[in-house]
């Protein structure tokens, strides 16, 4: 498994966050407002403001992506936020997540990152579940997502 840094707008970047946004929009089927689609902007996934990875498995496939990109200061310290991650559902259980996680964290520290912030929402118990174990500890809201019922931070500069 490798992490490639891929620009966000790149075919196969295009496609693995296509299938991420369809699956959000299922999972928000029985939400009144539904999910609320944000394709992200490439700039913003740029280094050194950010980057954007594409997991590529051991057949050389893409299974994943994730991004993580420069946002406010959280508690006035340099902030980057993980965004978009996804594993194809028939890759989970792999490690592939926390791989993708650790790899991001990686990035943004070099990037200069203080903290790392990230909102998720209340149907990916999953992925909730993956934050906390990674270190990551629930926060008052730090943006306006729509999207977003929790967020979390970590801090990862000392």
């Amino acid at each position: 498994m490798q992490l490639v840094t891929t620009p966000v707008d790149d075919e196969v970047a295009q496609k693995l966050l296509d299938d991420y946004f369809t699956s959000r929009e299922l999972g928000f089927a029985t939400h009144a407002e539904g999910y609320r689609r944000s394709n992200p902007d490439p700039a913003a996934f740029t280094p050194p403001e950010g980057l954007f990875v594409i997991v590529r498995n051991d057949r050389d496939e893409p299974v994943g992506c994730g991004g993580v990109r420069r946002v406010a200061d959280y508690l006035h310290e340099p902030t980057f936020e993980i965004k978009h991650l996804w594993v194809e559902p028939d890759q989970r259980g792999r490690g592939i997540s926390r791989t993708l996680m650790a790899g991001l964290e990686k990035a943004a520290i070099e990037y200069g990152a203080h903290w790392l912030v990230l909102d998720t929402n209340e149907t990916l118990t999953a992925a909730q579940q993956l934050y906390r174990s990674s270190g990551f500890v629930e926060i008052d809201a730090y943006n306006d997502n729509p999207n977003a019922t929790h967020w979390y931070a970590k801090r990862v500069h000392h």
